[in-house]
């Protein structure tokens, strides 16, 4: 098996993690996903799961948010066990969490203001003046001021992902979700939406994990990352995608981190 490679200078440090993943194992049944995963996400990174099709990126996401049980292991926030925590206690604890899916998965029978309005209805005791205000605020933030009555069908793609991005800040999370955010969308969108990923954590100190094969986008807003290896079904490299990039010795990452390389393409460089 493949060591994973040396953690770079924000993963070394002696800054406390927001959130852990210790000696993790994901299966279904007796098939194994993945195993022994190890890592940490510290307040403020972009940290980007990434690996091929079919590692269980998403899965691994799914299982930070308790939507999945892992076969082995734990994930904490802090000091804060959320595997072992009861349901309760993990509910007050994903209130501090936004995610926007692959889809958006925004309600097709609601405008966009009541999409962003639903957790603020749900969560909060504002009126439904003060819920309409601050879903345009959200909406603005993310570059759809005058879209409030608009509805998912009439608007584009990568305006659907922005309008589910204004919901998943509703709440104004501590961390922010993003299941293959760009998939769908042509370049444009999705260099835009790589730029309300970065607005976010600086504007809002927000933190964001998202799962991405995307090399612009994993070079453009990564400054941390886990690498999931199909092959061996673990983790092979940790750290800043650039450094991993620059340093690996892992042939698996190193292939898929220099996709595109022999058509004269450099995504690290084109956007760095």
């Amino acid at each position: 098996m493949s060591t994973p490679s040396k953690p770079t200078a924000s993963e070394s440090s002696n800054q406390k993690a927001l959130i852990t993943v210790r000696d993790l194992t994901m299966a279904f049944g007796n098939f194994v996903v993945m195993h022994d995963l190890n890592f940490k996400i510290n307040e403020h990174d972009i940290f980007i799961i990434m690996g091929g099709s079919g590692c269980g990126k998403s899965t691994l996401l799914r299982h930070m948010l308790g939507l999945i049980e892992p076969a082995k292991g734990e994930v904490l926030y802090g000091d804060f066990n959320f595997t072992k925590a009861d349901p309760e206690q993990r509910e007050a604890k994903l209130r501090q969490f936004g995610v926007l899916y692959q889809s958006g998965a925004l309600w097709s029978s609601m405008t966009l203001a009541e999409n962003v309005g639903l957790p603020l209805e749900e969560f909060t005791d504002l009126k439904p003046g003060e819920i309409r205000e601050v879903a345009s605020l959200k909406l603005a933030l993310v570059g759809l001021k005058g879209f409030e009555d608009y509805y998912p069908s009439q608007i584009s793609g990568g305006m659907q992902k922005r309008a589910g991005l204004a919901r998943a800040i509703a709440l104004d999370p501590e961390i922010v979700f993003f299941d293959e955010p760009s998939a769908g969308l042509d370049p444009i969108s999705s260099r835009l939406l790589d730029d309300l990923i970065l607005e976010l954590r600086d504007n809002l100190g927000a933190t964001a994990v998202v799962v991405s094969h995307e090399l612009p986008s994993i070079f453009a807003i990564g400054n941390n990352s886990v690498f999931l290896d199909a092959e061996t079904r673990t983790m092979t490299a940790y750290g800043d995608p650039k450094e991993l990039l620059a340093h690996s010795t892992d042939h698996r990452v190193r292939t898929f981190l220099t996709r595109g390389e022999e058509e004269g393409q450099n995504p690290a460089r084109n956007h760095g």
